[in-house]
């Protein structure tokens, strides 16, 4: 085995792990980048009958409301989460949603029950979800069913 074979085998377990933290720092930077990112209604929206799941490709998040309670829980943990309530002319409230528990579980006191109580009543809504750098946002209709 000649000197360059040697030193080749000595430096390459330093060049391999400099390349996976190297790898890691570059992949961490690009998920704090600025980016957004739309939700999709995965079938009928019914958030009163807990029946309202958004995603886009992993994430999913469920929208549901108990007693004029409206809960937002997701897969991964975000950092916050708004749900603005869009009514006939395009005028939106928002509610700036409150985290509970853990970061997975957000909700927040609103009208909506009002607005969708009986059945076939729909309403628009926007959600934006914030994990790191990321805005996961979605226009939806929400449609009681029963």
């Amino acid at each position: 085995m000649n000197r360059h074979l040697k030193v080749a085998f000595m430096v390459a377990p330093f060049l391999a792990l400099l390349g996976y933290i190297g790898a890691d720092y570059y992949n961490e930077n690009e998920a704090s980048k600025e980016k957004i990112i739309q939700l999709v209604p995965e079938g009928h929206c019914d958030i009163i009958n807990h029946s309202c799941v958004l995603k886009s490709g992993d994430f999913k998040v469920n929208v549901s409301d108990e007693d004029g309670v409206t809960e937002v829980n997701s897969t991964f943990p975000l950092d916050s989460a708004t749900l603005f309530l869009v009514d006939k002319q395009d005028k939106m409230t928002s509610y700036p949603l409150g985290m509970q528990k853990s970061p997975y579980y957000w909700r927040s006191n609103t009208q909506l029950r009002t607005f969708v109580s009986n059945k076939g009543d729909s309403y628009k809504l926007r959600l934006i979800a914030k994990i790191k750098g990321g805005q996961y946002i979605s226009e939806f209709y929400t449609q009681t069913v029963k």
